[in-house]
């Protein structure tokens, strides 16, 4: 029996039995939908997480107060004299730019209509250390911090929240913590990122966020952000930073009471728990296939069982034992995979349906059905009919003829 004859036989075997083979297929075909939906989902909130981390800003080290792997006594805080020293081209020389922030969580209110936000002083430094673009108006600039100005830049979202739009907005008189503002631009939209939302912020001139905002000891920092002359540069400056500091707090040899990140720290991180996030669902979904896989097992048992009879006959006339164990593992494979071929379809409509509703729903992400995924649950599918097929097909190839003909 050649393989094209097989399959027409196994088609043929189908065929006649519609509905038990539709309802077998069905079993395999929520198993590979669940599997593409969830590995697509999995992706998809992994580019949205890492894509936000890389849009924080290019070569870019955060130097935050504290050792975050152990704890340090006398531990020192970050002061604009650190930021002073890191800006130092003889001390630092791989850091092109460094940007300081102070930062709290306030109300902003405009005509009644208020909101919360995350407000932070911060320099004109910020702008290109951050890769901040504005929709409309102008940055902070050195006339601002230096003149304590009272005027603001708001992100998209809390334009959205009081102002119900994103432009026309330059000039308008917003109150922070109860205090008027001046609105001189709006923030490029951002998205999410590794410390919150960057499109929910308020920024301010330093000096004017510690005298009126956000009190804060003499010249103490929250966090530093400095960027690096380029990609192959940030290791390099990322150790001139912590001797900058171990000299500065005097801290003893191991016992830093800082930590500096970069965002390879970050994107490694974050990949690594939306791999794992990833395998759990993938892990999961697998589970309804193996139910399927199932199903065709017992399928294929009970038409093993209805077919004894023609069994014997197909051997007294000649079938070989291999020619019978092809014809029911051929019907256990296209059984899987037909059910993987729809089942990619639904799986596909799935994941769109979920990113149509995180975009109505205010967190667009994108889910990513990848011809990996696609492979691999095709494979999946079809590895699953064959190894419950196994068992049933043996059983009727090791069908002894005369006790199958006269089987009833």
């Amino acid at each position: 029996m050649n393989f094209a004859q097989s399959i027409r036989e196994a088609l043929e075997s189908l065929s006649a039995n519609k509905l038990r083979a539709g309802l077998t297929i069905l079993g395999i075909v929520i198993g590979v939908a669940a599997v593409i939906a969830m590995l697509a989902v999995g992706t998809g909130a992994q580019d949205t997480i890492l894509g936000s981390i890389s849009g924080i800003g290019t070569n870019l080290l955060f130097v935050f107060q504290g050792n975050f792997q152990q704890d340090v006594a006398n531990e020192q805080p970050l002061t604009l004299g650190d930021v002073q020293a890191f800006s130092d081209v003889f001390q630092a020389p791989h850091i092109e730019a460094v940007a300081p922030i102070i930062s709290n969580n306030l109300t902003i209110v405009f005509e009644g209509i208020q909101t919360q936000s995350e407000v932070s002083g911060v320099t004109p430094e910020f702008e290109s250390v951050r890769s901040y673009g504005l929709l409309e108006g102008d940055f902070i600039n050195d006339d601002h911090v230096n003149g304590r100005a009272s005027v603001a830049l708001i992100g998209p979202e809390v334009a959205d929240k009081l102002f119900d739009r994103r432009d026309f907005i330059t000039g308008e008189m917003i109150r922070i913590d109860g205090q008027p503002f001046r609105v001189i631009g709006v923030l490029e939209p951002k998205g999410g990122g590794s410390f919150g939302s960057q499109d929910n912020v308020v920024l301010v001139p330093i000096t004017t966020a510690r005298a009126r905002l956000i009190n804060r000891e003499r010249d103490h920092v929250d966090v530093v952000y400095a960027q690096a002359v380029d990609a192959a540069s940030v290791p390099i400056a990322r150790e001139e930073i912590a001797q900058i500091l171990r000299t500065r707090h005097r801290t003893e040899l191991g016992a830093d009471d800082f930590t500096v990140f970069t965002q390879e720290d970050f994107l490694s991180v974050a990949g690594t728990i939306t791999n794992v996030f990833t395998i759990f669902l993938g892990g999961i979904a697998a589970i309804s296939l193996l139910v399927g896989g199932i199903g065709i097992m017992n399928i294929m048992l009970v038409s093993v069982t209805e077919r004894t009879k023609e069994i014997g006959l197909r051997k007294a006339v000649g079938a070989r034992k291999i020619d019978i164990l092809i014809q029911f593992l051929t019907e256990s494979i296209l059984l899987s995979l037909f059910g993987g071929i729809v089942g990619i379809i639904f799986g596909w409509i799935i994941s769109a349906v979920v990113g149509r509703i995180a975009a109505a729903s205010g967190t667009p992400f994108t889910p990513s059905v990848g011809l990996d995924a696609v492979l691999l649950a095709t494979l999946f599918s079809t590895a699953v009919g064959l190894f419950f097929g196994i068992y049933p097909a043996n059983r009727a190839a090791s069908l002894e003829p005369v006790e199958a003909l006269r089987y009833e």
